[in-house]
C-alpha cells in the first residue's frame, strides 16, 4: 500500500540570509495566475514588457536583454559559455567564492584562465589588473560586483575603462547587486552581465536576467565553434526572445509572471528610492551590529548594503546560534562559505526583506541569544543604535 505524502505546508520564515530573500506578496500572487502557452499572444506580451523593465533596471538599451530559464548560476554559465571559445584568454578577479566559480566555468568552456586574486573581503583597483591585461591580452575580463561570500562591493567604472583600453570585453556578475545598488550597464560599458531573481528583486529563484552589448552579440554570432551548451546558446535564444519568436524551449511561464511583477515593484518604488531604502536600513543594522561588538568582513568603504558579512565573536558557536534564530524567531541568516566557513554570519537585507521591522527583530533576537552565550555588550544598545540612525533620516 502506498502512502500519500503530507501536503506542502512550509513554515513561515523571515529570509535574511544571502538568498533567497523574502518574496513580496504581489509576486507570490502573480505566480498563481493561470498558466498559458509559451507562444500564447498574452505570454509574448508579458515577455516584451519584462524585457523592457529589465533594460530599465540594468540601465541599458541592449537589444539582447532577457531572462535565462534557470537560476543565477545559469546566467553565469550562459555569459561565460557564449563569449568564450576553447583557447581564448580570460582574466578573472577572485576575491571570494563566486569569482572562483567564474574561473571554474571559464576553464570548463576551454578558456586559458588567469586569476588575479585579492584577500577575501577586499576589492580590486585598476592597478591590480594592469599586469594581467598587458601580459595575457585577454578576450574577456570577469569580475563579481557584489561578492555574496564576503559582502564586498566592487567598483566597476574605472576598471571597465582599463579593460576596454586593452581591447578586452568586460563580464560582470550582478546576482546580488541588481535592484539593491546601481548597475549601469551602458554607462560603465559592460559587455555581458547576469543576475538572479532571488536576491534584491525578491522573486523566487528560477530565472537569470542577462544582457549582452552589441559587441558581445557580434562576438557570439561570429564564433568559430558552437557554444558547448545548446540550452544556453544565446544565438538560439535571441530568436526566441526577438521578433521572430522561434521556438527554443518551454519557458517557465509562471516564473516569468513573478519576475514581471517583481520588476514592476522596483520601478514603482523608483530605482533611486530603492537604493536609498537598502542603504538606510543597512546603516541602521550596521549601527546595531556595531553596538553588539560585531565587525564587518568587507573592506571599509566597499561594504554592500544588501549583504552584511560579519565576523562571529570568539567563543560563539555560529551554527548553533543560527539554528536558534531559525527555531525560536523564524529568522534565517547565512553562515560563511569557503575561507569564511564557521567564521562569518551573512545577513541579507535584500528587496522586500530590507525593512525596519526585520532589522529590529533581528537585533533584538541577537541581543537575547548572544547574552545567553555570555557575549558581553550593553543590553538594549543594538536596537537603540538602529533607532538613532533612522531618527537621523
Amino acid at each position: 500500500m502506498f502512502l500519500i505524502p503530507v501536503g506542502v505546508n512550509p513554515p513561515v520564515r523571515i529570509l535574511m540570509g544571502p538568498g533567497p530573500s523574502d518574496i513580496h506578496p504581489r509576486v507570490l500572487s502573480a505566480m498563481a495566475r493561470p498558466t498559458v502557452g509559451h507562444l500564447d499572444p498574452y505570454y509574448l506580451r508579458i515577455m516584451d514588457e519584462m524585457q523592457s523593465m529589465l533594460r530599465q533596471v540594468f540601465r541599458t538599451e541592449n537589444e539582447l536583454t532577457f531572462a535565462v530559464s534557470g537560476t543565477g548560476s545559469a546566467g553565469q554559465e550562459a555569459t561565460v559559455m557564449n563569449l568564450v571559445e576553447p583557447g581564448d584568454a580570460m582574466v578573472v578577479g577572485v576575491n571570494g567564492v563566486f569569482g572562483g566559480r567564474l574561473a571554474d566555468m571559464a576553464r570548463r568552456a576551454g578558456a586559458e584562465v588567469t586569476c588575479v586574486e585579492r584577500p577575501w573581503g577586499e576589492v580590486f583597483a585598476p592597478e591590480d589588473l594592469k599586469d594581467a591585461l598587458a601580459n595575457v591580452k585577454p578576450k574577456v575580463v570577469a569580475l563579481v560586483m557584489a561578492e555574496t561570500s564576503t559582502g564586498a562591493w566592487q567598483p566597476i567604472e574605472e576598471i571597465s575603462q582599463l579593460v576596454h583600453d586593452a581591447g578586452a570585453m568586460l563580464l560582470v556578475d550582478t546576482v546580488t547587486a541588481l535592484g539593491g545598488i546601481p548597475v549601469e550597464v551602458d554607462r560603465w560599458n559592460i559587455d555581458a552581465v547576469y543576475s538572479g531573481t532571488q536576491k534584491c528583486l525578491s522573486c523566487p529563484p528560477g530565472l537569470a536576467p542577462v544582457s549582452f552589448s552589441a559587441r558581445a552579440v557580434q562576438t557570439i554570432m561570429n564564433r568559430k565553434t558552437k557554444v558547448h551548451s545548446w540550452y544556453l546558446d544565446a544565438s538560439l535564444l535571441a530568436s526566441y526572445w526577438g521578433d521572430d519568436r522561434v521556438y527554443h524551449h518551454t519557458a517557465p511561464i509562471n516564473m516569468t509572471y513573478a519576475l514581471h511583477e517583481a520588476l514592476r515593484l522596483v520601478l514603482e518604488e523608483g530605482l533611486e528610492e530603492c537604493f536609498a531604502r537598502h542603504r538606510l536600513n543597512h546603516e541602521a543594522l550596521a549601527a546595531g551590529l556595531g553596538a553588539l561588538g560585531l565587525h564587518f568582513t568587507a573592506q571599509q568603504g566597499h561594504r554592500l548594503p544588501q549583504l552584511n558579512a560579519v565576523r562571529v565573536p570568539d567563543g560563539i558557536d555560529e551554527a548553533k546560534l543560527r539554528r536558534r534564530l531559525l527555531d525560536e524567531f523564524g529568522i534565517e541568516i547565512g553562515g560563511g562559505l569557503g575561507d569564511f566557513k564557521g567564521k562569518v554570519w551573512r545577513i541579507g537585507l535584500m528587496g522586500f526583506a530590507a525593512r525596519p521591522n526585520n532589522v529590529l527583530l533581528l537585533l533584538g533576537a541577537l541581543e537575547q541569544l548572544l547574552a545567553a552565550e555570555g557575549h558581553s555588550f550593553d543590553h538594549g544598545a543594538a536596537v537603540a543604535a538602529a533607532n538613532e540612525r533612522w531618527r537621523e533620516g
